[in-house]
């Protein structure tokens, strides 16, 4: 196999804040932790499987106008506890919907701006 994994670098205006929703919301874990004058630019954040770089967002921290960045489509083990979970942290959260596609998934926007969506294959059984 010529590529093992992938870490992908998520680039954040503010890392504490930005931990509220990787750590507390989705439950991951930070290490790794990279600090200058005692501020985080940097740390890793995750579980047994997944692996993201957080670090401090060159240039200004003021997101440019019609920034996009980057989007990331997440599989949940329960996506309606991960939304409750979502919800308690204080995040607006899409309602569940089933797609015409086939999959069943909610959506939210990090403090950083960025879009995640959470799906899972649409139960046809009930």
């Amino acid at each position: 196999m010529l590529v093992q994994s992938c870490i992908p670098v998520i680039p954040s205006a503010d890392l504490e804040k930005s931990l509220r929703f990787w750590v507390d919301g989705l439950g991951l874990f930070m290490d790794r932790a990279m600090r200058r004058d005692g501020r985080l630019v940097g740390c890793m954040v995750h579980n047994e499987r997944l692996y993201f770089w957080l670090n401090q967002r060159a240039g200004s921290p003021i997101k440019p106008e019609n920034y996009e960045g980057i989007r990331l489509y997440w599989a949940p083990d329960d996506i309606k506890a991960l939304r409750d979970r979502l919800l308690q942290h204080g995040y607006s959260v899409s309602e569940i919907v089933n797609r015409d596609y086939g999959q069943t998934e909610f959506s939210v926007t990090d403090d950083d701006g960025y879009s995640h969506c959470f799906g899972v294959a649409t139960n046809t059984n009930g």
